[in-house]
């Protein structure tokens, strides 16, 4: 196993290197909202290895009334961590460059790595902690590499015994498509397919407007209830899950807060389509330097011949360019172009926009207590209930 050490860091809510997950403004936002964060730094290896340190997020849930809690570490460790103990050379790095970061990342690696961490950090977690969930931020370039990989991580954990375990359930998602917001506007436009440009143009045509509010506007509450009726609007139709209300606003609060304290603070946006009198769509964005990142989106039934979603998410990346953002990430899709997939119209809007796709490979647990494989039976009882049968029965 790989020598990790693990520190408690004191808190403190700036910071946006990697992935938004990972920020400390994220995880105080998540304490806010049923969970408890520690923030640590992380020391890999031995010798001069160790010299390299990852700050990061680590965020704890109790479930059953207390009766077992969960940690889980979003987007960590990143491609960064894993090649610096493989000692590669190659690779991508965690801010979205554009190299293949999981190439020459070996299965047998990517356990013991795991492995080694969930151990440095049980001393920080509760007692009743039943695992370690990692997101690992590890890229490939197809879903058929990513595939090849998990399939052999389960091997490689039989091999070595590792304790490592995918996950049946992705936390985040694990397929997305970035735009690169280095490159001109012009340039952006062009790589996006023709029918996406004249869409944006057209909602520009046809009089749609767009409005952009932040956690300090003085029409804050008006406009998150605007985006909290489309979003009930959409989850009917389209039967996704929602947070509550407070959820949403206190996201766009807790950002203008942070950055009137000072320091490098993501800053959360709410874009808001209106025609004359009626509101089309909104979605929500987060800005920091590394990445921007379409967060949430609803739209109306309404007018939808007048493409306000082209020019929502148009509009956002031109400020993400503008605040210095490296690319936008649009955060969620199908794997693969399928049209028999649910979500294909999904998969051809994101796409559609001219970026780069990206598959990680997914959510993998380190078991620490044996109730471990009751929970997560459970667990999946749960998933399957309200993915599958309560859908059908709600004729979604």
């Amino acid at each position: 196993m790989f020598g990790v050490t693990v520190q408690k860091l004191e808190f403190s809510p700036s910071g946006n290197g990697g992935s938004f997950l990972q920020t400390p403004f994220w995880g105080l936002f998540k304490s806010r909202h049923g969970w408890n964060l520690i923030r640590a730094r992380a020391s890999f290896g031995e010798g001069e290895l160790s010299q390299k340190q990852f700050d990061f997020s680590i965020l704890v849930r109790s479930f059953a009334r207390g009766f077992f809690s969960l940690a889980y570490v979003p987007l960590f460790p990143n491609a960064d961590a894993f090649r610096l103990l493989q000692g590669q050379e190659g690779g991508a790095s965690v801010d979205g460059g554009q190299k293949n970061g999981a190439a020459a990342l070996s299965p047998e690696t990517f356990c013991e790595v795991l492995d080694s961490f969930a151990a440095a950090l049980k001393p920080l977690l509760p007692a009743n902690t039943i695992c370690v969930r990692f997101d690992p931020q590890v890229e490939f370039a197809t879903p058929d590499e990513r595939d090849s990989f998990n399939a052999g991580v389960r091997l490689a954990a039989k091999k070595i015994r590792s304790s490592c375990k995918k996950n049946a359930v992705d936390i985040q998602p694990p397929d997305t498509t970035q735009v690169d917001l280095i490159r001109t506007e012009e340039e952006i436009l062009a790589a996006m397919k023709n029918k996406w440009r004249y869409n944006v143009n057209l909602a520009k045509r046809k009089g749609v407007q767009i409005e952009k509010v932040s956690g300090n506007s003085l029409n804050l509450s008006d406009f998150v209830d605007i985006f909290y009726a489309l979003y009930k609007e959409t989850s009917a139709r389209d039967g996704i899950a929602m947070h509550a209300k407070a959820y949403y606003k206190d996201l766009l609060e807790l950002s203008a807060q942070e950055a009137q304290k000072g320091g490098d603070v993501p800053q959360v946006n709410l874009y808001v389509a209106k025609h004359e009198d009626d509101y089309l769509g909104a979605i929500m964005t987060l800005f920091s330097k590394t990445e921007s990142v379409y967060l949430y989106g609803c739209s109306s039934n309404k007018k939808r011949n007048l493409m306000p979603n082209f020019l929502l998410q148009w509009t956002a990346m031109s400020d993400a360019k503008g605040y210095g953002s490296r690319y936008y990430d649009m955060y969620g899709m199908p794997p693969t172009d399928d049209p028999s997939h649910p979500m294909h119209g999904l998969y051809l809007f994101k796409t559609g926009f001219g970026g780069r796709n990206v598959h990680r490979a997914g959510t993998y647990d380190v078991p620490l207590k044996g109730i471990y494989k009751l929970c997560v039976l459970a667990e999946g009882v749960r998933a399957f209930w309200h993915k599958k049968v309560l859908k059908k029965i709600r004729g979604r």
